[in-house]
């Protein structure tokens, strides 16, 4: 795997703060998230945005979703902050925070739940912390408004494989699978920072659709 190293940006918790992009209290707004972008159009998340691209990039493409990108550290969210100045965007919203509290933050209300490259946490005993394992499948049963649908991009084959597993013991129906995205490659695709320097260095992309009917 790729490592991309970040050096951390001075006074990194002040400028996240003070952005009118991010929400600072996200659990005030359990099930009304409509309120937040005053409309009652369909809401998609990003686990993991890291700095950005993916989830900037789907909020301009598509205006009539809004989006939430979610990410657990200052130096890494403070990038898509920087991002965001100048920019007008008004369906997207992002928050730091750690993934296992996010049944906190939304209740019922979220259409579609993106994990791009998430960390694979590739020991045994950490399988839990994978964010396409069952005890992270059973979280996101609480966000989604009707049926459930979740796009994994990632370069790691053996977190993939791993999650077509555990997406499939959990009744989920997969789609549109690839180990290989840009030889099988998709008219919407959205990169992200990662996939951009997986992509010119010859890394291959894995990438999957998961659907389950309530």
């Amino acid at each position: 795997m790729i490592i991309l190293r970040l050096k951390n940006i001075k006074n990194s918790s002040d400028i996240i703060r003070k952005s009118c992009y991010m929400i600072m209290n996200p659990e005030k707004y359990k099930s009304r998230w409509n309120e937040i972008f005053n409309n009652d159009n369909p809401i998609e998340i990003e686990i993991g945005m890291g700095k950005g691209d993916f989830i900037i990039g789907m909020a301009k493409k598509h205006p009539d979703i809004n989006f939430v990108g979610i990410e657990m550290y200052d130096s890494v969210i403070v990038r898509a902050v920087q991002k965001l100045e100048g920019e007008n965007i008004n369906n997207l919203k992002l928050i730091r925070m750690d993934a296992n509290n996010i049944e906190n933050v939304f209740e019922k209300e979220i259409d579609k739940i993106y994990l791009n490259f998430s960390d694979p946490w590739p020991k045994e005993r950490h399988a839990k912390r994978r964010l396409t394992s069952q005890n992270f499948l059973k979280k996101y049963d609480l966000l989604f408004k009707n049926d459930k649908k979740i796009v994994q991009k990632t370069d790691n084959i053996d977190f993939f494989s791993y999650s077509i597993e555990s997406f499939s013991t959990y009744g989920y129906m997969l789609k549109n699978v690839t180990m290989d995205l840009y030889n099988h490659m998709i008219d919407d695709n959205v990169q992200t920072e990662y996939e951009k320097r997986f992509h010119e260095d010859g890394v291959k992309i894995c990438r999957l659709e998961a659907y389950k009917n309530n």
